[in-house]
């Protein structure tokens, strides 16, 4: 039986992405990838016909992030930026189909904190119960949409510092549970899970069958096995729930940065990193391979 289709967001190698940089896809596939996740392109940095061209001629498949603000935010008491919220849930639909891709995941319910200039603050019982209602509602609307275009909507819970909604995998199932759509699922992420989760591999088995997209990064966004993430652990939970979808790699992290850089801020790769990127794909590869033998 195939295994997981393993790729790497498009960020590992430039961003944005534009039309120069769509030989890298050969460049991908050459290093062991079997997709690249692209952030859903804004009007202008892709012709999408002639990504999809160039994706299957490469031999890879293509999967979406979707990218949220403050002026499109489900989560907004602004109805005019909820409803642009939507609207670009559904651009989101549309470019998918354009791109042959059948997932978008991301923080779909919107809701940035530090990176979109939004300070954490205090949200009242009476405040967050109108703000979930409002996600739901949208993401409702943004699920039937998708459905009746074959496409899969993944809801990523995010770090406390990146969101203020869905920061655990219980609460990205409690607002997927809201929903009850075929179309949304959950999508998980090592990195975020490593600091909002009590147990990683518990968490994966409890999304079971809702889980549509895995990202799979070490605790420091480096290559996998040069963390703490147990990815033994993870596979074994991964193969438990019979999870055969697709995984994503996101080593951002570089090896040159001195002190007081920023390591948040995202900086091109300064060599050549598709050795380790190869080898991360086949650690974890090995790992969901012994768990599959050990059932």
């Amino acid at each position: 039986m195939k295994s997981n289709d393993i790729g790497v967001i498009s960020m590992f190698y430039a961003r944005p992405f534009g039309r120069e940089h769509l030989p890298l896809f050969a460049r991908a596939r050459k290093a062991g990838m079997d997709f690249v996740e692209l952030l859903v392109p804004e009007p202008g940095e892709l012709d999408l016909a002639e990504t999809r061209r160039t994706a299957a001629a490469e031999g890879v498949g293509l999967v979406l992030a979707a990218r949220v603000n403050l002026q499109r935010d489900l989560a907004s008491p602004e109805a005019p930026a909820r409803a642009a919220g939507l609207d670009y849930l559904r651009v989101c639909v549309d470019v998918a189909v354009a791109l042959g891709a059948k997932i978008v995941g991301g923080p779909l319910y919107g809701a940035p904190l530090v990176f979109a200039g939004r300070a954490p603050a205090p949200v009242d019982s009476e405040s967050r119960t109108r703000r979930i209602g409002w996600i739901v509602q949208g993401l409702r609307e943004a699920a039937a949409y998708a459905m009746d275009r074959g496409i899969v909507l993944g809801l990523e819970p995010l770090n406390r510092f990146e969101t203020d909604v869905a920061n655990t995998t219980d609460h990205a199932l409690e607002i997927v549970e809201a929903v009850n759509s075929p179309a949304l699922g959950a999508m998980l992420d090592t990195f975020h899970m490593n600091m909002e989760d009590r147990d990683i591999a518990a968490s994966i088995r409890k999304a079971g069958q809702r889980l549509v997209h895995f990202q799979a990064n070490e605790n420091h966004r480096g290559f996998l096995g040069d963390g703490h993430i147990d990815w033994p652990s993870v596979a074994r939970a991964l193969v438990a729930i019979n999870y055969r979808g697709p995984i994503t790699l996101e080593p951002f992290r570089r090896d040159d940065v001195p002190a007081g850089t920023c390591v948040a801020q995202w900086r091109a790769p300064h060599r050549d990193e598709d050795r380790e990127l190869s080898s991360s794909a086949a650690l974890l590869r090995a790992c969901i391979e012994s768990a599959r033998r050990a059932i």
